[in-house]
């Protein structure tokens, strides 16, 4: 089967003008591939690679899953007449871990980090006729960098997998003339009927910025005004589109959306146009310590997403199949999901947003405390959180999960500081959102959410542990809820993984469940019912169950490694909802 991802990669802000770059490239494994002279691109390289998949998984072509610390592309391009003279960016939706990049033989860029988008200028770097562009990826490893659910070991362990390195989301081309957007922000207030944000540009020569708002394909808004150098501020009035009931609220049940053009000027001439959209809708916490979605009271039923396919890891094969999981998730009676370990391909987001699902969106962990560790996270969940904060669907950030990468946090004061910080730097870049900090056990204070971890067999102990006060006495999975010296203060509680119930038939030869122990999809049936009236006796104000697909050697999905389901939807549906 041949996998392939030709669709514009970065639905959220569209330019009309690119270039796909994914496909067959020149690939190969070597650590000396400097002395081989390959940076200068004349040197072509002895394998080929499907990108944007990792070499390690079947969709790439090459489906080898040892290890290899540093890998390289190679392929030739040219600029059609209709482009030739524009400025054009080079753009990466993601590459693990570091990146170098040269285009005929310059060196473009250089990224660290194996999640964030990133992008260049290599306007100078081309030339008439063909262009050669090389790239190197170093990927360690190593414990240290943010990782996920990626094995260092060499080998797949527990609940950590065989990793992905190099290329593993889109890469294209896309042109523009003197200026370009780089970053945006739109916050939408609903109590005002209005939104603000911050538009950036790549160098500060336009002078004048445009917006137009449509919505329901009826243009609502449209102005145009200065722009500050680089980074201009700006606010939005809108009259209400309704003056009795708020139809125009984006929420799981009505996903309604608003559309913005941005256009950028130069002495009154265009020189960059940009397509994105926004849903009117506020996550919040009120006075009485409840979750609310756009000033009212929501009950989040979420699902763990692990997003990995087996024949591609983590790069989704195709955006069908990312709409299909939403699809699902929904048809089994979940509101949102939990993207676990992993920023995921931005077509997921988009759908959500489209399609009604709420998203949680963390930071995969690194494992490894010390200096290194905090400053590489912080780094890249800094760049995470400034492309997430523009998805409507993101309603949450998980800076760090079950204690992972600050083993002791428990009773170490750098490492619950370290976490306040996580929090803290969330909320400089986005205050609209909700931040679980240390989502599992060993929470602190300085957090939104209170998120417990409990794989219980049966609900029997759900009622005598949470429908108490005493959070701080809590233990769940034997971790304490609270870290030392941090106390609750009335935050809402949310049971963020349970179940992860398996068949005992699945559950052999390496694989695993978390609750290995059914014998049928009956006794799963009647387990689950018996685990949600326990969860619906709490006072929780949401849940994730575990979980969506099974992965390698977890097997506790309720959709198996096809992504295919294993039970019957609409009886799970009634067990899923309250």
């Amino acid at each position: 089967m041949k996998f392939e991802r030709n669709e514009y990669p970065r639905p959220q802000y569209r330019r009309d003008s690119w270039i796909n770059l994914n496909g067959e490239w020149e690939f190969d494994f070597e650590g000396d591939g400097i002395k081989l002279g390959y940076a200068s691109g004349k040197v072509g390289l002895p394998k080929k690679i499907n990108v944007p998949f990792s070499y390690q998984y079947e969709a790439s072509g090459i489906g080898d899953a040892s290890a290899h610390g540093t890998v390289w592309y190679r392929r030739t391009f040219k600029i059609g007449a209709d482009n030739a003279g524009k400025n054009a960016l080079l753009c990466f939706n993601a590459s693990d871990y570091e990146t170098d990049v040269w285009v005929n033989g310059i060196h473009a860029v250089n990224h660290r980090g194996g999640f964030a988008p990133f992008s260049a200028d290599i306007t100078k770097c081309l030339v008439r006729g063909e262009n050669v562009i090389v790239v190197r990826c170093y990927d360690p490893d190593d414990p240290t960098i943010p990782r996920g659910k990626q094995s260092w070991t060499g080998s797949p362990f527990g609940c950590w997998y065989v990793p992905n390195t190099g290329i593993w989301q889109s890469v294209w081309l896309e042109f523009f003339s003197g200026d370009a957007v780089t970053s945006y922000i739109i916050d939408p207030d609903i109590d005002t009927c209005s939104f603000s944000g911050e538009i950036t540009t790549l160098y500060g020569l336009a002078d004048e910025i445009e917006l137009a708002v449509s919505y329901k394909e009826k243009l609502v808004k449209k102005l145009r005004f200065s722009a500050d150098g680089k980074h201009t501020r700006f606010g939005v009035s809108l009259m209400e589109l309704d003056f009795v009931d708020e139809n125009h609220y984006w929420t799981p049940e009505h996903p309604n959306l608003f559309y913005v053009d941005v256009n950028l000027y130069i002495g009154g001439k265009l020189a960059d146009t940009g397509h994105t959209r926004f849903g009117m809708r506020k996550i919040s916490i009120d006075e009485c310590g409840n979750v609310c979605l756009n000033n009212r009271v929501y009950y989040q039923r979420l699902i763990l997403d692990q997003g990995y396919w087996k024949e591609s890891g983590i790069t989704p094969p195709s955006v069908e199949h990312i709409r299909e999981d939403i699809r699902l998730s929904k048809e089994m009676g979940f509101n949102g999901a939990r993207k676990h370990q992993k920023f995921e391909d931005p077509y997921f987001y988009y759908l959500a947003e489209e399609m009604g699902f709420l998203c949680w969106c963390e930071m995969p962990s690194a494992y490894n405390y010390n200096a290194h560790e905090v400053y590489d996270q912080s780094r890249e969940w800094q760049e995470i959180i400034s492309v997430a904060r523009n998805f409507t669907s993101v309603v949450c950030y998980v800076p760090l999960n079950e204690s992972w990468g600050v083993r002791k946090i428990l009773g170490d004061a750098r490492q619950q500081d370290y976490a306040r910080a996580m929090y803290y730097i969330t909320k400089a870049v986005d205050q609209t959102r909700l931040v679980s900090t240390n989502d599992g056990w060993e929470n602190i204070e300085t957090t939104d959410l209170i998120s417990v971890h409990d794989y219980a067999y049966d609900s029997s102990e759900f009622e005598a542990k949470y429908c108490g006060t005493d959070l701080e006495a809590l233990y769940p999975q034997g971790r304490k809820l609270m870290s030392e010296g941090c106390e609750e203060s009335g935050q809402p509680v949310l049971l963020t993984e349970f179940g992860g119930i398996a068949m005992t038939r699945n559950a052999t030869g390496g694989n695993w469940g978390y609750n290995s122990s059914a014998e049928n999809e009956e006794e799963v049936y009647g387990r689950l019912e018996n685990l949600m009236k326990g969860v619906y006796s709490c006072p929780f104000q949401g849940y994730c169950y575990t979980q969506l697909t099974d992965v390698q050697q977890e097997v506790n999905g309720l959709l198996d490694e096809n992504h295919k389901p294993k039970f019957d939807n609409a009886r799970l549906k009634k067990l899923f909802e309250k």
